[in-house]
């Protein structure tokens, strides 16, 4: 237990270091690496690697519209009825982020406007490992959907026999998407940003990934023959605030829902209670030892931080400066601390709000910024799947009467080229109206 008003605040910093990415010059390197033969070599460079890494049979990138419909129809019904849920909520909640164009006069004969359009070709990541992420599939898939963007590209590893699960085709069938293609890590982030011979170039790039996916994504999106990037993510991370009234059980199993991820994720609970603190510390050893991953866990747990700190006021300038990508408030009135929250992904208000419900069903975006982006950048949102565009259309009377202020601020500039293309059209008027 780490006690935070003893500390220094160097000590504090360190207290709420996030764990050190492994060998972060080999990562960087090995990247660039893969970028570099994927641009050279295409298809070859992606099959040698997903050969590589996740199934050496491989024959092909492409997962056909067929393969894709049958083994969408083998998910089970319990799973379809949850899939399905899960998309209508989620579908919902980005329906109503949809902005109206924006129209308006700033001065008689001036009128200004904001439109969006939606991106046309995205890249919509699904990591592999050791189990499927349908969730995934709709967090991307359904914003995508409702922008509008035309083409939709999904590119995921693929299992050992060649395929993909059941339960992310069905996902990606109810997202409108038909372009799958099978390979993961860089190499898929590569493909998508450059183009080969069966994987078409996006324009943006989405989706959470390991260290190496994350790289790829960073080094691409600084290239003018690359593509943009969501966000920058990391390892997954929760901090819970708790006070003397919160349940340690609820806490405990808060924790290690994020610890689960992988050895690399973060948990860390700042309680104004030290007896909260215990009694978490104690049930969380307790809910290890049936938990199925419980060896990644556990790994993921000596990360852990638990901070007692003198009040739930002075948990919230914690959490503040951690910035973490999921925020559970187990307080007696959670609501009210909102106000004071000032940096954090995704917020999870009060006992019955697990932050499980935001990652599959409750609407939100489980994509969200990690490793302290959170200070800086959003939640993903519809927003993320469209451009933002102005218009503006002035009449004769507008351009009379805007005319001085223009190009007296392109003469204060010495821009006369600017100051011109107003005078000129001003003069034609003038001389028209004699």
């Amino acid at each position: 237990m780490i006690v935070w008003n003893t500390l220094t605040y160097d000590q504090q910093k360190q207290a709420l270091s996030r764990p050190a990415q492994a060998s972060a010059d080999s990562v960087k390197e090995k990247v660039s690496e893969i970028i570099r033969a994927v641009k050279a070599r295409g298809d070859e460079a992606v099959l040698e690697y997903t050969r590589q890494f996740d199934c050496p049979s491989l024959t092909s990138l492409t997962l056909s519209t067929t393969q894709l419909a049958a083994l969408a129809q083998q998910v089970n019904r319990e799973t379809r009825l949850a899939i399905q849920d899960a998309y209508t909520n989620i579908k919902r909640f980005h329906c109503a982020q949809e902005q109206p164009s924006v129209v308006v006069e700033t001065r008689p004969g001036v009128v200004c406007e904001q439109h969006t359009s939606a991106l046309e070709s995205v890249g919509l990541y699904i990591p592999g490992g050791s189990a499927p992420l349908p969730s995934t599939v709709l967090m991307l898939g359904v914003p995508a959907q409702i922008a509008g963007c035309d083409n939709k590209v999904l590119c995921t590893p693929p299992n050992a026999q060649g395929t993909i699960a059941a339960e992310i085709a069905f996902a990606a069938s109810l997202c409108g998407i038909e372009k799958v293609y099978l390979c993961g890590g860089a190499q898929a982030i590569a493909a998508m940003a450059f183009g080969t011979q069966t994987i078409p170039k996006v324009d943006k790039i989405f989706g959470p990934g390991n260290r190496f996916v994350t790289e790829a994504k960073q080094q691409l999106s600084q290239r003018t023959d690359g593509a943009s990037m969501d966000m920058p993510a990391g390892p997954s991370e929760v901090l819970v605030i708790a006070d003397d009234q919160a349940n340690p059980e609820f806490i405990a199993a808060d924790l290690l829902s994020q610890a689960e991820h992988g050895e690399d994720s973060q948990a860390i609970l700042v309680c104004s209670s030290q007896y909260v603190i215990e009694q978490t510390q104690a049930e969380v050893e307790r809910q290890l030892q049936v938990l199925a991953r419980q060896n990644t866990a556990r790994a993921a747990m000596n990360n852990a931080r638990y901070i007692l700190t003198d009040s739930v006021l002075d948990a919230v300038k914690v959490s503040n400066l951690y910035a973490p990508e999921h925020l559970i408030v187990q307080t007696d009135d959670a609501r009210a601390l909102l106000p004071q929250i000032k940096n954090a992904g995704s917020i999870f208000l009060g006992a019955w709000s697990p932050e499980s419900a935001g990652d599959y069903a409750s609407g939100t975006n489980h994509v969200l910024p990690t490793y302290g982006f959170s200070r800086t950048c959003s939640s993903l949102g519809l927003s993320d799947f469209v451009r933002r565009f102005t218009v503006q259309e002035i009449s004769q009377q507008g351009l009379t009467q805007l005319a001085e202020t223009i190009c007296v601020l392109a003469a204060a500039e010495g821009l006369d080229a600017h100051k011109r293309a107003v005078s000129i059209r001003v003069q034609s008027l003038q001389e028209a109206a004699k």
